[in-house]
Protein backbone atom coordinates (compact mmCIF):
# COMPACT_ATOMS: atom_id res chain seq x y z
CA UNK A 1 0.00 0.00 0.00
CA UNK A 2 0.96 3.68 -0.87
CA UNK A 3 1.74 6.10 1.80
CA UNK A 4 1.42 8.79 -0.87
CA UNK A 5 -1.40 10.75 0.06
CA UNK A 6 -3.12 9.18 2.74
CA UNK A 7 -4.10 9.74 6.42
CA UNK A 8 -5.06 7.88 8.85
CA UNK A 9 -6.52 8.80 12.62
CA UNK A 10 -5.35 6.32 15.19
CA UNK A 11 -8.04 5.95 18.47
CA UNK A 12 -5.57 4.72 21.13
CA UNK A 13 -7.59 3.19 23.98
CA UNK A 14 -7.22 3.66 27.86
CA UNK A 15 -6.09 2.01 29.53
CA UNK A 16 -4.08 -0.78 27.37
CA UNK A 17 -1.17 -2.87 27.64
CA UNK A 18 0.48 -3.89 31.58
CA UNK A 19 -2.15 -4.25 34.35
CA UNK A 20 -1.24 -4.64 37.71
CA UNK A 21 -0.11 -7.84 38.29
CA UNK A 22 1.53 -8.64 34.84
CA UNK A 23 3.60 -5.52 36.22
CA UNK A 24 4.64 -7.45 39.71
CA UNK A 25 5.14 -10.87 38.11
CA UNK A 26 8.01 -9.08 35.83
CA UNK A 27 9.21 -6.94 38.27
CA UNK A 28 9.38 -9.80 40.53
CA UNK A 29 11.58 -11.84 38.06
CA UNK A 30 14.09 -9.18 37.63
CA UNK A 31 14.59 -8.76 41.41
CA UNK A 32 15.15 -12.60 41.87
CA UNK A 33 18.09 -11.89 39.65
CA UNK A 34 19.44 -9.31 41.24
CA UNK A 35 19.27 -11.55 44.55
CA UNK A 36 20.25 -14.69 43.45
CA UNK A 37 22.24 -14.03 39.68
CA UNK A 38 21.46 -16.22 36.79
CA UNK A 39 19.76 -18.28 36.36
CA UNK A 40 16.23 -18.56 37.70
CA UNK A 41 13.98 -20.83 36.55
CA UNK A 42 10.46 -19.92 36.40
CA UNK A 43 7.60 -22.42 35.99
CA UNK A 44 5.45 -21.70 32.80
CA UNK A 45 5.54 -18.61 30.86
CA UNK A 46 6.32 -15.68 33.16
CA UNK A 47 3.24 -13.84 31.53
CA UNK A 48 1.89 -14.40 28.15
CA UNK A 49 3.59 -12.48 25.63
CA UNK A 50 6.63 -13.87 23.30
CA UNK A 51 8.82 -10.48 24.01
CA UNK A 52 8.42 -10.17 27.99
CA UNK A 53 9.48 -14.09 27.88
CA UNK A 54 12.48 -13.47 25.73
CA UNK A 55 13.82 -10.31 27.17
CA UNK A 56 13.60 -11.87 30.51
CA UNK A 57 15.35 -15.24 28.79
CA UNK A 58 18.37 -13.03 27.74
CA UNK A 59 18.83 -11.72 31.40
CA UNK A 60 19.24 -15.71 32.32
CA UNK A 61 15.72 -16.56 33.16
CA UNK A 62 15.54 -20.08 32.08
CA UNK A 63 11.36 -21.17 31.96
CA UNK A 64 10.40 -24.55 32.55
CA UNK A 65 6.99 -26.71 32.20
CA UNK A 66 7.70 -28.88 34.95
CA UNK A 67 9.37 -28.86 38.16
CA UNK A 68 11.38 -31.85 37.42
CA UNK A 69 13.38 -30.06 34.90
CA UNK A 70 14.38 -27.41 37.76
CA UNK A 71 18.39 -28.42 39.13
CA UNK A 72 18.84 -28.98 43.04
CA UNK A 73 19.09 -25.72 45.03
CA UNK A 74 17.72 -23.39 42.03
CA UNK A 75 15.25 -20.72 42.79
CA UNK A 76 11.67 -21.26 41.03
CA UNK A 77 9.31 -18.55 40.46
CA UNK A 78 5.79 -19.63 39.74
CA UNK A 79 3.87 -17.53 37.22
CA UNK A 80 1.52 -14.82 37.60
CA UNK A 81 -1.18 -17.50 36.27
CA UNK A 82 -0.90 -19.69 39.74
CA UNK A 83 -0.38 -23.16 40.17
CA UNK A 84 -2.23 -26.41 42.11
CA UNK A 85 -1.29 -27.53 45.43
CA UNK A 86 0.21 -30.38 43.83
CA UNK A 87 2.78 -28.33 42.28
CA UNK A 88 3.49 -26.36 45.44
CA UNK A 89 4.02 -29.87 47.20
CA UNK A 90 6.20 -31.16 44.51
CA UNK A 91 8.21 -28.07 44.88
CA UNK A 92 8.77 -28.01 48.54
CA UNK A 93 9.34 -31.29 48.66
CA UNK A 94 12.46 -31.21 46.78
CA UNK A 95 13.28 -27.85 49.17
CA UNK A 96 13.72 -25.08 46.37
CA UNK A 97 13.14 -21.85 47.13
CA UNK A 98 10.03 -20.43 46.25
CA UNK A 99 9.21 -17.10 44.93
CA UNK A 100 5.67 -16.77 44.29
CA UNK A 101 4.19 -14.32 41.38
CA UNK A 102 0.89 -15.58 41.31
CA UNK A 103 -1.37 -12.74 40.67
CA UNK A 104 -2.86 -11.17 44.05
CA UNK A 105 -6.44 -11.31 42.48
CA UNK A 106 -5.99 -14.65 40.72
CA UNK A 107 -4.80 -15.58 45.03
CA UNK A 108 -7.77 -13.91 46.21
CA UNK A 109 -10.10 -16.69 43.77
CA UNK A 110 -8.28 -19.48 45.65
CA UNK A 111 -9.03 -18.34 48.70
CA UNK A 112 -12.51 -18.25 47.78
CA UNK A 113 -12.70 -21.35 45.74
CA UNK A 114 -10.78 -23.08 49.23
CA UNK A 115 -13.45 -21.39 52.14
CA UNK A 116 -16.57 -22.19 49.38
CA UNK A 117 -15.02 -26.00 49.35
CA UNK A 118 -14.68 -26.11 53.57
CA UNK A 119 -18.26 -25.07 54.14
CA UNK A 120 -19.47 -27.95 51.98
CA UNK A 121 -20.37 -26.06 48.91
CA UNK A 122 -20.24 -27.43 45.25
CA UNK A 123 -17.67 -25.06 43.17
CA UNK A 124 -18.49 -24.09 40.03
CA UNK A 125 -15.76 -22.17 38.27
CA UNK A 126 -16.61 -20.04 35.17
CA UNK A 127 -12.63 -20.33 32.63
CA UNK A 128 -11.43 -21.49 29.61
CA UNK A 129 -10.67 -25.57 29.44
CA UNK A 130 -6.51 -26.15 29.52
CA UNK A 131 -6.09 -22.18 30.57
CA UNK A 132 -2.86 -22.38 33.23
CA UNK A 133 -4.94 -20.20 35.74
CA UNK A 134 -7.50 -22.41 35.65
CA UNK A 135 -5.82 -25.86 35.89
CA UNK A 136 -4.31 -23.97 38.88
CA UNK A 137 -7.30 -22.77 40.44
CA UNK A 138 -8.85 -26.14 39.94
CA UNK A 139 -5.86 -27.07 41.44
CA UNK A 140 -5.90 -25.49 44.56
CA UNK A 141 -10.03 -26.11 45.57
CA UNK A 142 -10.36 -29.30 47.44
CA UNK A 143 -13.56 -31.42 46.82
CA UNK A 144 -16.05 -30.53 44.34
CA UNK A 145 -15.16 -28.03 41.23
CA UNK A 146 -16.88 -27.92 38.33
CA UNK A 147 -15.80 -26.44 35.24
CA UNK A 148 -17.44 -24.39 33.07
CA UNK A 149 -17.44 -22.55 29.68
CA UNK A 150 -20.60 -22.05 28.01
CA UNK A 151 -24.42 -21.67 28.22
CA UNK A 152 -24.53 -25.32 27.62
CA UNK A 153 -22.66 -26.56 30.50
CA UNK A 154 -24.94 -24.68 33.12
CA UNK A 155 -27.94 -27.03 31.45
CA UNK A 156 -25.99 -30.02 32.36
CA UNK A 157 -24.21 -29.12 35.26
CA UNK A 158 -25.40 -31.64 38.69
CA UNK A 159 -24.16 -30.72 41.53
CA UNK A 160 -24.31 -32.92 44.95
CA UNK A 161 -27.31 -29.81 46.92
CA UNK A 162 -28.89 -27.17 44.80
CA UNK A 163 -29.02 -25.51 48.10
CA UNK A 164 -25.24 -25.45 48.47
CA UNK A 165 -22.96 -24.28 45.24
CA UNK A 166 -21.19 -20.93 44.93
CA UNK A 167 -19.03 -20.12 41.76
CA UNK A 168 -15.57 -18.03 41.22
CA UNK A 169 -14.55 -17.19 37.41
CA UNK A 170 -11.18 -16.90 35.38
CA UNK A 171 -9.61 -13.45 36.27
CA UNK A 172 -8.73 -12.99 32.57
CA UNK A 173 -12.99 -12.70 32.40
CA UNK A 174 -14.83 -10.05 32.32
CA UNK A 175 -18.26 -9.04 33.85
CA UNK A 176 -19.43 -8.41 30.67
CA UNK A 177 -18.14 -12.04 29.25
CA UNK A 178 -19.38 -14.38 32.22
CA UNK A 179 -22.64 -12.51 32.86
CA UNK A 180 -25.21 -14.69 30.96
CA UNK A 181 -23.47 -17.65 32.44
CA UNK A 182 -23.71 -16.00 36.04
CA UNK A 183 -27.16 -15.18 35.22
CA UNK A 184 -28.33 -18.98 34.37
CA UNK A 185 -26.50 -20.36 37.45
CA UNK A 186 -28.46 -18.03 39.58
CA UNK A 187 -31.81 -19.37 37.78
CA UNK A 188 -30.55 -22.65 38.15
CA UNK A 189 -29.37 -22.54 41.48
CA UNK A 190 -31.17 -19.28 43.30
CA UNK A 191 -29.28 -19.82 46.70
CA UNK A 192 -25.94 -19.50 44.56
CA UNK A 193 -23.11 -17.50 46.08
CA UNK A 194 -20.62 -16.02 44.17
CA UNK A 195 -17.86 -13.02 44.22
CA UNK A 196 -18.38 -9.26 44.63
CA UNK A 197 -18.39 -7.26 41.81
CA UNK A 198 -15.37 -5.41 43.18
CA UNK A 199 -13.41 -8.75 43.40
CA UNK A 200 -13.21 -9.55 39.70
CA UNK A 201 -10.33 -8.53 38.02
CA UNK A 202 -10.63 -4.67 37.12
CA UNK A 203 -8.07 -4.71 34.42
CA UNK A 204 -10.21 -7.16 32.16
CA UNK A 205 -13.10 -4.96 32.56
CA UNK A 206 -11.25 -1.72 32.11
CA UNK A 207 -9.33 -2.73 28.56
CA UNK A 208 -12.77 -3.84 27.42
CA UNK A 209 -14.81 -0.96 27.91
CA UNK A 210 -11.97 1.44 26.62
CA UNK A 211 -12.62 -0.65 23.27
CA UNK A 212 -16.06 -0.25 23.49
CA UNK A 213 -15.76 3.03 24.20
CA UNK A 214 -14.22 3.76 20.83
CA UNK A 215 -16.35 0.94 18.14
CA UNK A 216 -18.65 3.39 17.15
CA UNK A 217 -15.94 5.91 15.61
CA UNK A 218 -13.44 2.99 14.16
CA UNK A 219 -13.42 1.13 10.74
CA UNK A 220 -10.69 -1.12 11.79
CA UNK A 221 -9.44 -2.34 15.52
CA UNK A 222 -5.89 -3.96 16.18
CA UNK A 223 -5.29 -5.76 19.31
CA UNK A 224 -1.52 -6.27 20.68
CA UNK A 225 -1.13 -9.28 22.37
CA UNK A 226 -0.15 -13.10 22.22
CA UNK A 227 -2.03 -15.45 20.28
CA UNK A 228 -2.28 -17.23 23.74
CA UNK A 229 -3.50 -14.09 25.87
CA UNK A 230 -7.01 -14.80 26.83
CA UNK A 231 -7.59 -11.57 27.29
CA UNK A 232 -5.67 -10.37 24.36
CA UNK A 233 -8.12 -12.21 22.44
CA UNK A 234 -11.26 -11.34 24.19
CA UNK A 235 -10.71 -7.59 22.97
CA UNK A 236 -10.44 -8.60 19.13
CA UNK A 237 -13.34 -10.80 19.54
CA UNK A 238 -15.38 -7.59 21.00
CA UNK A 239 -14.32 -5.56 18.02
CA UNK A 240 -15.58 -8.73 15.40
CA UNK A 241 -19.00 -8.60 17.86
CA UNK A 242 -19.55 -4.94 16.66
CA UNK A 243 -18.98 -5.85 12.71
CA UNK A 244 -15.39 -4.07 12.83
CA UNK A 245 -12.28 -5.96 10.65
CA UNK A 246 -10.23 -6.92 13.88
CA UNK A 247 -6.81 -8.32 14.22
CA UNK A 248 -4.57 -9.99 17.41
CA UNK A 249 -0.82 -9.47 16.16
CA UNK A 250 1.58 -10.20 18.34
CA UNK A 251 3.83 -7.26 17.51
CA UNK A 252 4.40 -4.87 14.09
CA UNK A 253 5.80 -7.56 12.16
CA UNK A 254 1.87 -9.17 12.07
CA UNK A 255 0.62 -6.55 10.83
CA UNK A 256 -0.97 -6.58 7.35
CA UNK A 257 -0.74 -3.18 4.98
CA UNK A 258 -3.73 -4.43 2.65
CA UNK A 259 -5.80 -4.67 6.05
CA UNK A 260 -5.92 -0.62 5.56
CA UNK A 261 -7.61 -0.48 2.49
CA UNK A 262 -10.88 1.87 2.63
CA UNK A 263 -9.43 2.66 6.39
CA UNK A 264 -9.82 6.11 8.10
CA UNK A 265 -9.85 5.52 11.73
CA UNK A 266 -8.03 2.56 14.11
CA UNK A 267 -8.61 1.58 17.31
CA UNK A 268 -5.36 0.62 18.81
CA UNK A 269 -5.16 -1.14 22.54
CA UNK A 270 -2.70 -4.16 24.02
CA UNK A 271 -3.83 -6.51 26.19
CA UNK A 272 -2.60 -7.30 29.91
CA UNK A 273 0.64 -8.64 29.38
CA UNK A 274 1.70 -6.81 26.28
CA UNK A 275 4.54 -4.33 27.30
CA UNK A 276 3.68 -0.58 25.52
CA UNK A 277 6.75 -0.66 23.53
CA UNK A 278 4.94 -3.11 21.36
CA UNK A 279 2.32 -0.18 20.67
CA UNK A 280 5.24 2.44 19.90
CA UNK A 281 6.60 0.00 17.61
CA UNK A 282 3.39 -1.15 16.19
CA UNK A 283 2.66 3.16 15.55
CA UNK A 284 6.28 3.64 13.76
CA UNK A 285 5.46 0.69 11.59
CA UNK A 286 1.49 2.11 10.34
CA UNK A 287 3.28 5.44 9.59
CA UNK A 288 5.18 3.85 6.52
CA UNK A 289 1.94 4.19 5.27
CA UNK A 290 0.38 6.72 5.56
CA UNK A 291 0.45 10.47 7.65
CA UNK A 292 -1.54 9.59 11.16
CA UNK A 293 -3.39 11.59 13.35
CA UNK A 294 -2.99 10.47 17.06
CA UNK A 295 -5.44 10.67 19.43
CA UNK A 296 -5.27 9.63 23.17
CA UNK A 297 -9.06 8.27 24.22
CA UNK A 298 -9.44 9.55 27.76
CA UNK A 299 -10.10 6.13 30.24
CA UNK A 300 -10.13 4.93 33.43
CA UNK A 301 -6.96 5.33 35.44
CA UNK A 302 -5.27 2.52 37.15
CA UNK A 303 -3.79 3.49 40.12
CA UNK A 304 -3.59 -0.04 41.69
CA UNK A 305 -0.48 -1.44 42.65
CA UNK A 306 0.49 -4.58 44.04
CA UNK A 307 3.51 -4.92 46.49
CA UNK A 308 6.03 -7.51 46.23
CA UNK A 309 6.34 -10.66 48.00
CA UNK A 310 7.86 -10.20 51.22
CA UNK A 311 11.54 -12.47 50.22
CA UNK A 312 11.65 -9.38 47.69
CA UNK A 313 10.19 -6.53 49.66
CA UNK A 314 13.67 -5.14 50.74
CA UNK A 315 15.32 -5.76 47.30
CA UNK A 316 12.45 -3.13 46.01
CA UNK A 317 14.27 -0.52 48.20
CA UNK A 318 15.86 2.46 46.50
CA UNK A 319 18.72 4.65 47.42
CA UNK A 320 16.78 7.40 48.35
CA UNK A 321 14.53 5.59 50.54
CA UNK A 322 11.23 5.16 48.35
CA UNK A 323 10.14 1.43 47.92
CA UNK A 324 9.62 0.04 44.26
CA UNK A 325 5.79 -1.35 43.59
CA UNK A 326 5.12 -4.10 41.28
Amino acid sequence: MSRSNTKFKILLAQPRGFCAGVERAIEIVEQALKIYGAPVYVRHEIVHNKRVVDTLRQKGVIFVEEVNEIPDDSVIIFSAHGISEAVENETRLRSLPIIDATCPLVSKVHKEGKNHSGNARDVVLIGHVGHPEVEGTMGRIPGAVHLITNLADVETLAVADENKVAYVTQTTLSVDDTREIIDALKQKFPKILGPNVRDICFATQNRQQAVRHVTDDIDLLLVVGAQNSSNSNRLREIGAEYDIPSYLIADADGFDPDWLKGIKTIGLTAGASAPEELVEELLERLKQYGEIDLELVAGIEEKIQFKLPPELADAGDTPDGSTIRA
